[in-house]
């Protein structure tokens, strides 16, 4: 970067003075990695030391200046008593500003560089950060607006000296920095706009930069790491999947096996069964399979060059191939005996050998007459709290939501929650109401406990987690959560966890597979309505609450009309970290895009949103872009729930609403 450019965007910034200290080091002594929580000044005043900038080392001795950004991680070793100040400050564009100014801060951070030199004339310099560290202790008003003086000076004095020795900063790897904040902070919460914010650059710029050195993005490689540590855990340990899930970043286990699948194509279950399955026909043992995840390290070698140095866990992967040998010639010599034995036995062997139950479904064990025990079958259905052993063929199913998708799989509850017997979309859907009037009304959450145990289910569903310990005193519980935190499950997914639990899985994606025709359909019946470049957002207007509702994990019809209909989102809708925010009607203008689709209209409170000038005063609106549909009414609407009657409601009204308004 030239001089005049660094000196162009100093002009342009508001500085913001985080820190100023001095510190002082024995000989020895070392300062443990520290990651730099804002841009930074390093100056030695006496002693000698080693600084790390990143991967960079730097031997420092008086009257040494060091830069490094926000990100960088910082680590030092003296070699002498060492003495130094450090300056924390934050650079901030001020806007409104030129395109330019704007791109080329973008494309050459200074405020990110680094760089150590030293200075030709180090007590102008010394003056200034002397002075400076003495205000910033004063801490009165007037010494902070003279800190601010005297960091500009500094930094005039410093760039003078810079620019007439010839030092060419270096330009920070962004990329190198992006995936070690991302391996260090795995385990917490991390999203793109909070990496591109501790490494001071743009969410587009980083992303830019992360496809195309890593053919990825950011979010995608922290679910790869997050899932191969994951992996480890689940070799190495013992540990629930829900502890392995808190220990990796998601937070619970179904997320993780979501994800888990995702990047390995199997479930965490499998995985790790099928991993232990394999183990009696591979060289290498199950103890020792925990490296088959690692990092490859290069083996450490004695003085003898064949024997590792690994002690018993190497001696015993030398002598694997020997042992395993052994095992399989005495498996197979035990297996070649048992079929002898068994030969009278040949009809009761046939009969379980095509039974066509899965390895996760136990039962139709042969009984003393020959008979097959239909009524033991069960399946391990995995769920937050564990796996648990379902009846594989359960007749009487409780459920505390649910109930459109147990019907879609031609499963009738004996018993459900009161909300959802008198849901609106079950006289739209053709429900009989026979069906319904033979379904018990179990009461509000948590289910009436005393007809739960006179109903005597062999399945109960429950979906808030303090409710499962009551149930699971009256019968086989799963738990299977309808919202996670603030958001809930894509609905698709939805159907394919319930229709997992009663091995129905086949049906399940039959439905889907004619659902996605007609949303095929219905793509073709609205396009041209939302144009090239145009996008849409979803507000929520009732109760004198405003919300708007996210590309994903949202409701009230965010799913069919983002996930389904691939209508474009905003910006704003693309990065809310839960499935809605509930935001002021003066931001309102911030959140909403060309069209907007407005939830709620007629119901309480909505009027003093849909009447305000300043709804009226946006461009969609005054474009009759707007289309009002639902609301939450006495029983709601199709758009409260999510199962597979609801899905095919909230595409028809959708669609038909979009062409009405645009006839």
């Amino acid at each position: 970067m030239n001089l005049d450019d660094h000196i162009l965007l100093w002009n342009h910034v508001f500085i913001k003075v985080m820190d100023v200290r001095f510190q002082t080091m024995d000989k020895g002594e070392e300062l443990p990695t520290y990651r730099l929580p804002a841009s930074a000044f390093l100056y030695t005043v006496r002693g000698s030391a080693r600084v790390w900038l990143d991967h960079s080392v730097h031997r420092v001795e008086r009257f040494h200046v060091l830069h490094g950004g926000k990100g960088m991680c910082l680590n030092i070793v003296s070699e002498d008593e060492l003495e130094y100040y450090i300056i924390l400050y934050r650079a901030i564009l001020a806007l409104p500003c030129r395109q330019e100014i704007q791109q080329l801060l973008e494309r050459e951070n200074p405020f990110q560089y680094q760089y150590a030199f030293a200075p030709h004339h180090p007590l102008s310099l010394y003056d200034k950060v002397e002075l400076l560290e003495q205000e910033w202790r004063q801490a009165s008003g007037l010494g902070k607006l003279h800190v601010k003086a005297l960091l500009h000076q500094f930094v005039y004095e410093l760039l003078s000296q810079l620019h007439q020795q010839g030092i060419q900063p270096l330009k920070p790897d962004l990329m190198a920095q992006a995936v070690v904040y991302i391996r260090e902070h795995f385990k917490q919460p991390i999203t793109l706009e909070l990496i591109a914010e501790e490494l001071e650059c743009s969410t587009g710029h980083l992303s830019r930069l992360f496809k195309k050195q890593m053919h990825t993005s950011p979010i995608h490689y922290l679910g790869q790491v997050r899932v191969d540590r994951a992996m480890q855990l689940l070799l190495q340990t013992d540990a629930t999947l829900q502890e392995i899930a808190e220990s990796v970043g998601y937070p619970d286990a179904h997320s993780l096996s979501r994800s888990f699948k995702k990047y390995k194509g199997v479930s965490p279950v499998r995985f790790k069964k099928e991993r232990r399955q394999q183990h009696w026909d591979q060289d290498l043992p199950i103890t020792m399979l925990k490296y088959a995840v690692q990092e490859k390290q290069p083996p450490r070698y004695n003085e003898i060059d064949y024997q590792y140095q690994h002690g018993t866990r190497g001696e015993f992967l030398m002598q694997g191939r020997i042992k395993i040998t052994a095992m399989t010639m005495l498996i197979c010599l035990s297996m070649l005996l048992g079929a002898c034995s068994n030969q009278a036995n040949t009809q009761v062997g046939s009969q379980t050998e095509t039974n066509p139950t899965t390895t996760q479904t136990k039962g139709d064990q042969p009984t003393g007459d020959g008979q097959t025990g239909e009524q033991t079958k069960t399946r391990t259905v995995t769920t937050l709290k564990g796996d648990v052993e379902v009846p594989a063929n359960p007749k009487r199913v409780a459920s505390d939501q649910y109930m459109g998708h147990l019907l879609k799989l031609g499963i009738i509850p004996v018993g459900v929650r009161s909300f959802m017997l008198s849901e609106a979309w079950i006289e739209k859907a053709g429900i009989s109401k026979d069906v319904i009037a033979g379904i018990e009304d179990l009461g509000e959450f948590p289910m009436n406990l005393e007809k739960l145990t006179y109903l005597e289910p062999d399945l109960i569903i429950g979906s808030i987690e303090k409710n499962i310990e009551d149930y699971q005193k009256i019968g086989t519980t799963v738990f299977l959560p309808y919202w996670e935190g603030l958001s809930t499950a894509g609905p698709l997914e939805k159907f394919r966890r319930i229709s997992e639990i009663f091995g129905k899985q086949q049906e399940a994606e039959q439905w889907i597979a004619e659902y996605e025709n007609k949303v095929e359909e219905a793509k073709k019946k609205i396009d041209g309505i939302i144009k090239e470049g145009e996008t849409v957002s979803i507000v929520q207007v009732a109760n004198k609450s405003l919300y708007v509702l996210a590309a994903e994990g949202g409701n009230y019809g965010s799913s069919t009309i983002y996930g389904m209909l691939k209508l474009p989102p905003t910006e704003k809708a693309l990065n809310m970290k839960e499935g809605f925010e509930n935001i002021s009607l003066e931001v309102l203008p911030e959140y909403v895009g060309d069209h907007i689709f407005v939830y709620g209209s007629n119901d309480e409170g909505a009027n003093e949103v849909l009447n305000s000038n300043l709804w009226k005063g946006l461009p969609a609106v005054k474009k009759g872009q707007v289309y009002m549909y639902g609301g939450f009414g006495e029983k709601g609407d199709e758009f409260v729930m999510e199962d597979p009657y609801s899905m095919e409601l909230q595409l028809d009204t959708i669609v038909n609403i979009l062409i009405a308004t645009n006839k």
